[in-house]
Formats: structure tokens, sequence, C-alpha cells
């Protein structure tokens, strides 16, 4: 038995992470509604805001409607918190180099002063430029995940797809 196992890392992903998305696949979701929804979800996960990808991913499925797949959306926005918070000091250090402001210094007291609302102009305009930095990464984050998402989501629907959900030949009502 594996150290992840021991501790259920492994039965937790498989509940939380692997089973949601499984159940859209097997549902007959088209691989790429699930590819662009994973970009999404993703896109959207990885934006240097804590807190607010949530919110975010929520009005991106409410402004595409049917366009995307709501499930996969959220499961992949929050499976990239880890990979948002190593994000926010490169989209932070791209932000300063695009406006060609210098850097800020990153310290335990600036986190703090964030935290309790005493926070400075200097500390409001890094996170303009984390914010910056992510406005202009995202696209092309968006646009490379959509292109690497979809032939794995072909596969999985392939291997485990269900029965689409809009049948090709209509239903005969008696």
């Amino acid at each position: 038995m594996s150290f992840f196992t021991r501790i259920g890392v492994w039965p937790w992903i498989q509940n939380k992470v692997v089973d949601p998305l499984m159940q859209v696949v097997r549902r007959g979701a088209e691989p790429k509604q699930l590819a662009f929804s994973a970009a999404l979800g993703v896109t959207l996960g990885i934006f240097p805001i804590c807190g607010t990808t949530v919110i975010l991913c929520g009005v991106a499925i409410a402004m595409l409607g049917s366009h995307c797949n709501a499930v996969t959306v959220m499961v992949l926005n929050f499976v990239v918190t880890p990979l948002e918070l190593s994000l926010i000091v490169p989209f932070l250090r791209f932000g300063e180099v695009i406006t060609g402001s210098g850097h800020f210094p990153l310290t335990s007291d600036a986190f703090k002063k964030v935290i309790t609302g005493q926070a400075s102009k200097d500390v409001m305009l890094s996170i303009v430029h984390a914010m910056l930095g992510w406005l202009i990464t995202a696209p092309f984050a968006l646009a490379a995940l959509y292109m690497v998402f979809i032939p794995c989501f072909k596969l999985m629907v392939d291997r485990f797809g269900g029965v689409p959900s809009s049948p090709r030949t209509p239903i005969k009502l008696v």
C-alpha cells in the first residue's frame, strides 16, 4: 500500500476529480466541448487573486451556457488551485515587466497588510500588475490547453464514453 493511499489522497482524488469527470464523459459529452471547458477551468483557475476563481468560473458558465460543461470547468478550477498559488509571483513579475515598473518587494509584512486591509498604494499596484500578467497570458494559455486537451478528451470519450446526449436517429413515438 502506497503512502498516498494510506493517508487517503488517492481515494479523495478518485471521489472529487476522477469520478465527476468520468460521469460527464459517460453521459456522452462532446470532446471539443470538454476540452474547451477544461481549458477554461484551468485558465480561470490560475487567476492570481485567491478566492475569486469560483466566481469567475460561475460568471463564465452563466455567460457561455451550453457551450461549456459546468462540472468540467469547476472541477479543473478546483484542481489547479496549487498551480494558481505558485503562479502569483510570475504573473506579478510579468505585469511589472510589461508596465516597466520596478519590482515590488514581497515580504510577509506586505501580505499581512493586504489581509488586514491596510494595504498601501504599492501593494494595490502589485495586485494590478499580477492581474495584467494573467490577462496577457490567459488567451495563450486557453488556446494551448484547448489544443492539448482535445486529443485527451477524444481518447477518453472513445474509450469510456456512453450514449451520446443527442442520438443521430430520431426517436419514433408510437
